[in-house]
């Protein structure tokens, strides 16, 4: 039992990237993001009835080691879960724990990336669409990268304001459709002869896409189309705005927690091995550069020493 206990906490170790294990877990996830950009290169080429053909022993080689490896990762990081800081302050069982984990947005991605390949081995068709959804692999990245991480972060503390900027865009999206269609339907019936068919025009100009195949041709029908036009630009940079200011707002939460860490962890104006060892890990948790972190320590070490010096005679006080 000791012993596996061990195990299952050199794993968590692993998957978190801490401790002694932190550049083995630096290896690990390289490893597994090639493994994942492979994957998505060779689904892609597949689509290519040429080279599955000639190639076809080869792609299914690739598909059976990397669902294997995917699987072996996805069941062991469900096992070591319990010993992972997050989880592990959850109160209960270790199944209460896993299956906490089990919904996390993460384990949802992993299970994903497999899920398709084994229904294809399971049952004996040409599931065409199972074969594209193994392109959601590509969705993996998001544990190991850390701006995706961030972007989805952004995402979830401006969740009410975007579904605000979306409702907005969608009235404006009926609108436009209901007066187009009442401009254009008696000269263009086969272009605008109902509100659905009117809005595909509106969805294009109020994205700022404009394909051009659906354009209003009567004068009021170009001026309704320019105004739509000019208030498309706003409410595209609604959203663009939220995830912008969200973005760099994680960005500096980031930051500001990694100084005051590095302010907690000064003593006597220096930095022992140990403390280092811990920014370090931080700082990789957070994703920030190197250079950031050496900013962030330099600025905490020069405002530590100088409360321990007089300014005017550079002695103690």
């Amino acid at each position: 039992m000791n012993n596996s206990q061990t195990l299952r906490q050199k794993l968590a170790c692993l998957f978190e990237g801490t401790g002694q294990y932190r550049r083995a877990g630096h290896i690990l996830d390289i490893a597994l993001i090639s493994l994942i950009m492979i994957n998505v290169v060779a689904i892609v080429i597949e689509s290519i009835p040429s080279v599955v053909e000639q190639y076809y022993n080869e792609f299914l080689v690739l598909e059976i080691v990397s669902v294997a490896i995917f699987a072996i990762e996805y069941l062991a990081r469900l096992w070591a879960c319990v010993d992972k800081t997050q989880y592990a302050a959850i109160k209960g069982s270790n199944t209460k724990r896993r299956l906490s984990y089990f919904f996390s947005p993460l384990a949802i991605v992993d299970l994903i990336a497999i899920l398709p390949s084994l229904m294809m081995f399971l049952f004996p068709l040409d599931l065409r669409f199972l074969r594209v959804l193994r392109l959601l692999r590509v969705f993996k990245l998001t544990r190991y990268s850390r701006a995706m991480q961030l972007l989805l972060k952004a995402f979830n503390d401006e969740g009410s304001s975007l579904m605000a900027a979306f409702f907005i865009m969608a009235v404006v999206l009926i609108l436009a459709s209901c007066g187009i269609y009442l401009i254009e339907h008696d000269i263009q019936p086969d272009k605008f002869g109902s509100i659905p068919a009117a809005m595909w025009w509106a969805m294009a100009t109020l994205t700022t896409v404009g394909y051009g195949d659906v354009v209003p041709i009567t004068p009021l029908g170009k001026f309704f189309g320019g105004v739509i036009t000019l208030l498309s630009m706003g409410m595209v940079a609604i959203p663009t705005g939220l995830l912008a200011s969200s973005f760099s707002e994680q960005i500096r939460k980031r930051r500001q927690f990694f100084e005051d860490a590095v302010h907690e962890q000064i003593q006597n104006g220096t930095l022992n091995d140990t403390q280092q060892e811990h920014l370090e890990e931080l700082r990789y948790k957070l994703g920030l550069s190197k250079l950031e972190a050496n900013k962030a320590i330099k600025t905490q070490l020069n405002e530590h020493n100088g409360h321990l010096f007089c300014r005017h005679c550079g002695k103690r006080p």
